[in-house]
This record gives structure tokens, C-alpha cells and sequence, in this order.
């Protein structure tokens, strides 16, 4: 009896333990988020100074800026899943591994293949960190209410890597050569692959059946050709283009292909049978119109800032702070509004409030007007933060313990798919919103019309070159007509944020809570197949 007694005792206080130390194991995943978040946009200041050292052409420049998000979002599946089958630990500390070794060669590199290759490789490892940190973040904490707080901060960490990248750049390359952009990477790394091996516990999914190496390499293959050809829509490239038509025709030919191997496999890679599930398959679907609204509408508005109201870029990133702040403050809250709201307010609400924030915008013009740009962008932070919430928390939370990983990489790849996708449809708008605003300028040559009606900046440079009151009048007519495509893109995605909200109306009215023994100790509606060991 006394026996049994003391066993039992020691399996409280090992539970206890575990449960303390899961705080600890939050922190250490946050620092992983924070390092993949950065480096996603780091790059994009130190563009001109890698251009003039490392003297790219054209096509290796775009394969510098692009590769790492290309990679990284066709592996996505193919990790998280396998993570399942080996271990979510041992593929998120290789992971660190790789990100580490490529940073320096990424920040030695000599020519623009070796950044290339070295860019290629960060992604292979931002793929194995992503969906790792919340694969395990949902095995850490299976008690839901304590899983939203913390989603709730590792989604405001998310809103500050993403919006300190270009900070730290632009403050790095005024001190030193463009290599520190990557080489601040390698310190973090050496930090976080001890304490990771020593404080992160190991979990894996079943271990039924064989892992499907077939169907990984063809998620891969046409997550690569969706996401490649996506991207040159967004660059502007001709829809017409064999090598824009061809990666989207093959990359969805391989998805179609992957799809129906999974249903046919007794233990799939992907259980698609979670799709089945409406709270699940509409928290994919909000995520994807959250990005296909508003990750274009970004890059829009900060041409707008620079090319329209004539702001230094460091002023750009200032005016754009705010958007950053609310969605920290939107993901700290988080936790409590989904407790209070339940996930189809929630998500609804933040909908409804981004599409209310976008209409307001409509409102900028010609003239700075700080005072609305500030609200619309603290609105749009927070409303947008409590849309990604509550569908990743709802996506996460219903998705089977064993297959945490594959949920996690769905939730990561549909983020990307939608934001390409995103850039891609409303740059479309704006250029059919713009060019036609070029088409009969006074005293401009149709050549220089045509060449204008390209983009903004372009616009400008034919107007310095022409000069005089021809210049001046391009130059209006190109300001004018971008804020018009400005506009309309504003109500294109202000019409998709209202289809979301409309999606959102399927996620369940209340948070259902169920509460798990800490890491360790499985929560009641977890399978006996979901291990997890400290």
C-alpha cells in the first residue's frame, strides 16, 4: 500500500515538474518562431547592398529574395509529418542545426549561387522549425485553456519577428557589411540547441505503419510548383507564361495526385479525414482569406507611404509600427477574448473589424493624414491578430493529438499558399486599377505611357526623364491613379475579409476545455498512440 502510495506521489510531482517547466519550453519555442519570422524579412533591406557586392543578375537576384519562402513552403508537409513518425524534438533541434550552419554560410558567401544554395538551406530549416514549435507547443499544453495563452504569445512573438526583420537589418547594415543580417542567426542557434536538448520534451504521433516517403516528396513537389508559380503571378509575370503555367499545372496535378494516395492508404501521411471536421476545415479556410486579403494589401500600402507621401523607408516601418503593437496586444489578449467570445465570435469579429479598418483607408489620398492612417492600422493589426487566433487555436485544437505535426504544417501552408495568392490577385486589381489611368496624359508619348503604366516607381522615372510639364503632369496622373488602385484594391479585400466572416460563421459558438495532466500526463480526449516523454 505504502508502495503504491509513493509511486503515485511520484508521479504527481513529476507531472508537477513538467507542468512548471512547460512555461519554460514556451520560451524556448517563441525564440525558434522569433528567428524564422526575422530572417523571412531581414533580407529585404540588405537587397541593395548585396546587389552592389555580390553583383547578382536579374533571375539570381529574384532566386535570392525568393528561395528561402519557396522552400520552405513546399517542405512544410514532409517535415511536420515526419516529426510525427521520429520525433517533433529531433527534427526542430536539426532543424536549429541547419538554420545555424547555413546563416554562416549565408554571411560568407562570395557569389550569388553560394547565397543562393545557402538561402535554399535556411529554408529546408525554417521548414523543420515551424511546424515542430507548434506541433509540441500542442502536446505541452493539452489543457486548451492554457494552450490559447500560449498560441496567444507565440503568435505576438510571430508579429514581432515579422515586423523587427527590416529594424534589425536596416540598423545591422549601418554598422556593418550585409553578412550580419545572417550571422546574428549563428549566437541564437549555439544558445538555443542546448538549452532545446535540455528543457524540450520528445513527442511523437503513431508509429503505425510505414512513413510514406512517396507521398511526402509529392506534397513537396507540388507545394513547389503551386508556390513557384504563384509567385510569378505576384511578380506581374504573363499568365500566358509557359514557366508560370507549367508549375501550377504539375504542382496541382501532384496535390490531386497526393490526395487521393492518402485516402487510399490504410496510415496516411496526412489523415484527410481531419478536413471532415467543419472546425477544422474552416480554420484552414480563414487563415488562407485572411493572408489572400490583406498580405498584398501591405506591400501596396507601403509603396504608398514611400512613392506617395514621400517617406524615407525608416519612416515607412515607423507609420507601420502601430499595425505591429495592436496585433501583439490582439495575441496577449487572445486567450481571454476566445474564452469570453468563443471561436466563431472571435474569428467573425476580427473579420468584421479588418474589413471595417480597410474601408476606412479608402479614405487616404494624395495628402498625409497621420491621424487615420494610425487607426486604420492599429485596427487592422488587432482585427487581423484575432482572426489568425482563434482559427489556428481552433485549427490546432481539433486536430488528434498523434497528428499535431501534419495539422501544424496544414495551418503553416495555407498561410503561405494564401499570402502568394493574396500578392498575386490584389497586385493583379491594382494594375488593371492603374495602368488605365496612364493611357492619355497631355503631352506624354504613348511609349512613355506604356512604360509608366508599369508600376509607380517606373512611372516616376520616365516623368524624370521627360521633364518639364510633361513630367509634371505624368507624375500627377501616376500618383492619382495609383491612389485610385489603391482604393479598389481596398474594396476587393474588404469584400473577401466579409466572405471570411460569413466562413467563420461555421467555427463552434464556445471554447469546449478539456483539461490534460500537464506534459506527460495525456488530456481524456487524447489517443493512447500520442506519447510524449520528458
Amino acid at each position: 500500500m505504502s508502495g503504491t502510495t509513493t509511486a503515485a506521489a511520484a508521479l504527481r510531482r513529476r507531472a508537477a515538474g513538467a507542468g512548471a517547466n512547460r512555461w519554460v519550453v514556451l520560451v524556448v519555442l517563441c525564440v525558434s518562431l522569433l528567428l524564422v519570422a526575422v530572417d523571412a524579412t531581414v533580407l529585404h533591406v540588405a537587397v541593395p547592398a548585396v546587389t552592389e557586392d555580390l553583383r547578382p543578375g536579374a533571375i539570381e537576384l529574384l532566386w535570392i529574395v525568393d528561395v528561402y519562402p519557396l522552400v520552405c513552403a513546399s517542405l512544410l508537409i514532409l517535415f511536420g509529418t515526419l516529426g510525427d513518425r521520429v520525433g517533433r524534438r529531433r527534427i526542430l533541434l536539426l532543424g536549429y542545426t541547419l538554420f545555424g550552419v547555413a546563416s554562416g554560410i549565408a554571411a560568407l558567401a562570395q557569389d550569388p549561387q553560394v547565397l543562393i544554395l545557402a538561402r535554399a538551406l535556411l529554408g529546408v530549416g525554417g521548414a523543420m522549425i515551424m511546424p515542430a514549435t507548434l506541433s509540441i507547443l500542442r502536446q505541452v499544453f493539452p489543457d486548451r485553456r492554457e494552450r490559447a495563452v500560449a498560441i496567444g504569445l507565440w503568435s505576438a512573438v510571430a508579429a514581432v519577428g515579422a515586423a523587427a526583420g527590416p529594424l534589425l537589418g536596416g540598423f545591422l547594415l549601418e554598422h556593418f557589411w550585409w553578412g550580419s543580417v545572417f550571422l546574428v542567426n549563428i549566437p541564437l542557434m549555439l544558445i538555443s540547441l542546448p538549452v532545446g536538448r535540455l528543457v524540450l520534451p520528445e513527442s511523437r504521433g503513431s508509429a503505425d505503419g510505414p512513413w510514406d516517403v512517396v507521398g511526402a516528396l509529392m506534397a513537396a513537389g507540388g507545394l513547389f510548383g503551386m508556390v513557384f508559380g504563384v509567385k510569378r503571378l505576384g511578380g506581374g509575370e504573363p499568365v500566358v507564361n509557359v514557366l508560370t503555367v507549367a508549375p501550377l499545372v504539375v504542382g496541382a496535378a501532384l496535390l490531386v495526385l497526393f490526395v487521393r494516395r492518402q485516402r487510399r492508404r490504410a496510415h496516411p501521411l496526412v489523415d484527410l479525414r481531419m478536413f471532415s471536421r467543419p472546425a477544422f476545415s474552416t480554420s484552414v479556410g480563414c487563415i488562407v482569406l485572411a493572408m489572400l486579403a490583406l498580405v498584398g494589401l501591405e506591400l501596396i500600402a507601403a509603396q504608398y507611404l514611400q512613392l506617395v507621401l514621400g517617406l524615407s523607408p525608416l519612416q515607412t516601418g515607423l507609420r507601420l509600427l502601430p499595425l505591429t503593437f495592436a496585433a501583439m496586444a490582439s495575441g496577449l489578449a487572445g486567450a481571454r477574448m476566445l474564452r469570453r467570445f468563443g471561436p466563431r465570435r472571435m474569428v467573425c469579429v476580427g473579420f468584421c473589424l479588418t474589413a471595417v479598418s480597410v474601408l476606412l483607408l479608402t479614405a487616404m489620398g494624395a495628402v498625409d493624414n497621420p491621424g487615420l492612417l494610425l487607426l486604420g492600422f492599429v485596427l487592422l493589426g488587432f482585427g487581423l491578430e484575432m482572426t489568425l487566433f482563434g482559427a489556428y487555436e481552433s485549427m490546432l485544437s481539433e486536430a488528434p493529438p498523434e497528428q499535431a505535426g501534419g495539422a501544424a504544417a496544414i495551418g503553416e501552408t495555407s498561410y503561405q499558399l494564401g499570402a502568394g495568392m493574396g500578392i498575386a490577385l490584389l497586385g493583379s486589381v491594382m494594375n488593371a486599377a492603374y495602368a488605365p489611368g496612364l493611357a492619355s496624359v497631355r503631352g506624354v508619348p504613348a511609349s512613355a505611357s506604356a512604360a509608366a503604366g508599369h508600376s509607380l516607381g517606373e512611372a516616376y522615372d520616365v516623368a524624370g526623364r521627360l521633364g518639364g510639364p510633361a513630367g509634371v503632369a505624368l507624375r500627377v496622373a501616376a500618383r492619382d491613379a495609383f491612389v485610385h488602385g489603391l482604393h479598389v484594391t481596398l474594396f476587393v479585400s474588404a469584400g473577401l475579409l466579409v466572405l471570411g466572416a460569413v466562413m467563420a460563421l461555421r467555427l463552434p459558438r464556445v471554447m469546449q476545455c478539456e483539461v490534460g495532466g500537464g506534459v506527460g500526463v495525456p488530456a481524456p480526449r487524447e489517443s493512447a498512440e500520442a506519447r510524449v516523454s520528458v
